[in-house]
């Protein structure tokens, strides 16, 4: 299948699932009646959970073998060193410019002046880990269930290990080697096979999505839910595009236009991880970084790489805050850069890691938790915004990291190395 149409397809599946769900909204608002019961809540959620569900299904298996064959291509140990020095520096800037850009952009526009708010609401967070309890939960004490949990960070360290003593045991590391590397081929196909059925599974979660949200929701706290956006567009469009021009010498429009496919897919399912699949075949297939980069710095970053949640967090603080009359100060906005930038990596294996977060920036500032019961309404399609924001954070920062250790291939991302066929053969 060439890669154009794949695109045009999803984009085409993701606006007939917009329309048909709005539609199905405002014609059957009720949800217990027969259309939502039976067809949308039932059949079109069946058919998009299953699809997440094959795409979550790669995650693992992928990671774990991509990077191991990474790793163990790897000439010597300072090569993983460099490249993760690089690759956790660049993903800590971004998300501090990401937190920096919603502060400083929220203050002017002000979403939360002259809003009542209710302060009986309840927002109970679950408790964030220590960082020291972090780093030592990165460590797996049994990787089959590190695996079978799929605590990413933990997946990562094994496969790397495993990796360089596969390159540092001769001909047996190499049988080895040989072995991944025909299963990584595998995984691929099985990738591009899930890509063929990608539309329909597409439209499938977003019927569902609209069908039963709306746009009420967004209505009630609009100023909010624009502000967000803006930033999260200006963000996407300026840091990631001067990053790609100044520090990898990328054309950011040919980027943008090779990583289409992903953004729709981060959008449709609101998870980096089960995006990762697509993610990590499009950066190494369509933009050009090899594997020994992509495999760790791909599925590190859908694990710890939080821009566009950041870029809620700031913008939400600013929000709370304003709305319950609360002055925070400059030193507390510049508290709100520092933990946000740091809880992107201290939370990354926590399910729910945005509103927890948020959770933590607005205890560390003095700002009451229960305020994040008032963005929630809208913060579902505001995640399905931010994860297509996060992953193409990841895929800049891989492409930076690949370009700066001479492992990015110029004529796949430049030339016609973009277009895959559903047949090795072709027909």
């Amino acid at each position: 299948m060439d890669r154009n149409n794949l695109t045009r397809n999803i984009l085409l599946g993701m606006a007939l699932g917009f329309v048909f769900g709005s539609l199905v909204h405002f014609a059957e608002p009720e949800s217990d009646s027969i259309a939502m019961g039976f067809f949308i809540n039932g059949l079109f959620d069946a058919g998009g959970q299953i699809f997440l569900a094959s795409l979550k299904l790669l995650v693992v298996p992928l990671v774990f073998v991509s990077l191991v064959c990474g790793a163990s291509n790897l000439s010597d140990g300072s090569s993983m060193g460099r490249i993760g020095l690089k690759t956790i520096s660049l993903y800590l800037l971004t998300t501090a410019i990401a937190i920096a850009l919603a502060l400083v952009i929220a203050t002017t526009i002000d979403p939360g002046i002259g809003i009542n708010l209710a302060t009986n609401t309840e927002f109970i967070a679950k408790e964030s880990p220590s960082i020291k309890q972090v780093f030592i939960d990165i460590f797996p004490t049994n990787p089959i269930r590190a695996m079978a949990e799929g605590n990413m960070l933990q997946v990562i360290v094994f496969a790397i290990l495993i990796g360089i003593a596969i390159n540092k045991c001769g001909a047996p590391g190499q049988r080895v080697r040989a072995t991944l590397n025909d299963w990584n081929e595998v995984i691929m196909r099985l990738v591009l096979m899930l890509m063929s059925v990608a539309p329909i599974g597409v439209f499938c979660l977003m019927v569902t999505l609209f069908a039963n949200m709306g746009f009420s929701a967004i209505a009630d706290l609009l100023k909010y839910f624009l502000t967000v956006v803006l930033v999260l567009i200006i963000h996407f469009t300026f840091t990631y595009g001067f990053l790609l021009r100044f520090l990898a010498n990328l054309n950011p429009v040919t980027f943008l236009k090779k990583f289409a496919p992903v953004m729709a897919y981060a959008f449709s399912t609101s998870s980096s991880n089960a995006t990762l699949p697509i993610t990590l075949e499009t950066v190494e297939k369509r933009i050009g970084v090899k594997n020994e980069v992509a495999s760790f710095t791909v599925p590190l970053g859908a694990t710890i790489n939080m821009d566009g949640t950041a870029i809620m967090q700031g913008v939400a603080t600013v929000f709370i805050s304003q709305a319950y009359n609360i002055d925070i100060s400059m030193m507390g906005y510049l508290m709100v850069i520092l933990t946000a930038t740091l809880a992107s990596i201290g939370t990354a294996g926590v399910p729910g890691v945005g509103l927890i977060t948020l959770a933590l920036v607005l205890t560390q500032v003095g700002l009451p938790v229960e305020g994040i019961a008032l963005i929630i309404g809208v913060d579902r399609l505001l995640d399905m915004l931010r994860t297509a924001v996060n992953v193409t954070g990841d895929a800049t920062v891989s492409s930076i990291v690949a370009r700066s250790e001479d492992q990015f291939d110029e004529n796949i991302f430049y030339g016609t190395a973009g277009h895959i066929e559903s047949n090795e053969h072709g027909s």
